[in-house]
């Protein structure tokens, strides 16, 4: 008897299901390839993955310094094989602060180019900030990735296989998706999460929508975010529709003419709006301002928040990922492995 492969992974993401809701606890996705949710609300910590290859472990993100010092020996629980890589997904602390604690296991920080461009065009300003909250930070030191790709960088033992992917500008201009296309699974970092964790400071909303047209395009089976819950393939589609409602409402306020104090004083009844959509309400938080107002400059707008209440959305992000540990999110993650989806 032949059976669907669809009926296979819906059995696969069903089991997954049992350990979902689980922060700080690795779980197994295929054999030598695991997933371990972070503790952004006391720590501020991503998400990780790791793969376990015939010769040493690739890591998928760094993380914060005390990120990488709690999954260490989680990892060398399950082997005695190196850490011999560690992907950047993308730039920000809470995923490349950690470089500094991989060098030290004797692994080598790997990333896009875009990862060194920004850091050079933001660091050490952000780690310094960093530093002022976080020891874990202060007592470490900055490490730029040193092996980088352009488009793409594979690994592959025979047995399993890592695709690197640079689909485009997402959440930043450096982002990384870790594609293992024997297994189905896909790492996104940030440029996909599951809950109100989209800083749109860095990226490019528009562009965003494509690049996870490009990572859909795989047809994942599963999706390991770089915040939140690990889940199916529709979690890529949901995050698009959040950010094609932003543009839609930004459009209307262009449309309307809208000026600056009329778009403020409508912000939380649009909030309301989609976060009645049950797909996309849990990606509606405290940052809905700020990305309703990236929205609506992409589309030629002015901005219509102060520089101020600005600086505050990008503060918002970082206390969120680890400077005071505080959740910057007013909606829950989505439980589920199948993220949310009514009706389907």
């Amino acid at each position: 008897m032949i059976i669907p492969r669809a009926f296979i992974a819906g059995i696969f993401c069903a089991s997954l299901g049992i350990l979902q809701a689980q922060v700080n606890v690795v779980k197994t996705l295929a054999p030598n390839v695991y997933f371990h949710e972070g503790d952004i609300k006391s720590k501020g910590h991503c998400n990780n993955g790791w793969i376990i290859l015939e010769d040493y472990v690739l890591v998928i993100d760094a993380n914060f310094p005390s990120g990488a010092e709690e999954i260490i020996p989680k990892i060398k629980k399950q082997t005695d094989k190196p850490i011999r890589f560690a992907l950047d997904t993308h730039h920000h602390g809470d995923h490349a602060y950690g470089n500094a604690i991989w060098v030290r296991e004797g692994a080598v920080p790997v990333a896009h180019t875009g990862v060194r461009e920004e850091m050079k065009k933001y660091e050490p300003n952000r780690w310094n900030d960093a530093a002022k909250g976080r020891k874990d930070v202060a007592d470490s030191k900055l490490k730029e990735p040193t092996l980088l790709f352009l488009k793409e960088l594979f690994f592959d033992d025979g047995k399993h296989r890592v695709e690197l992917h640079h689909f485009g500008v997402a959440h930043t201009h450096g982002d990384s998706f870790a594609w293992l296309p024997n297994e189905r699974i896909l790492f996104t970092g940030d440029a996909c999460v599951n809950g109100p964790y989209n800083f749109v400071g860095d990226g490019h909303i528009g562009k965003w929508i494509e690049t996870l047209e490009a990572a859909r395009r795989l047809n994942p089976t599963v999706v390991c975010p770089g915040h939140g819950p690990v889940g199916d393939a529709s979690m890529l589609e949901d995050q698009q529709n959040f950010f094609r409602e932003l543009v839609a409402q930004a459009k209307k306020l262009m449309d309307a003419k809208a000026g600056s104090k009329q778009i403020k004083d409508q912000v939380e009844s649009i909030k309301a709006d989609v976060r009645k959509n049950p797909r996309i309400a849990r990606y509606v938080g405290d940052g809905f301002a700020g990305q309703l107002e990236k929205a609506f400059v992409e589309l030629g707008g002015n901005a219509f928040m102060a520089r101020e209440e600005r600086e505050m959305e990008r503060h918002k992000h970082e206390h969120a990922h680890g400077e005071d540990h505080h959740h910057h999110g007013d909606v829950k993650p989505a439980a589920s492995t199948k993220p949310v989806r009514p009706g389907a």
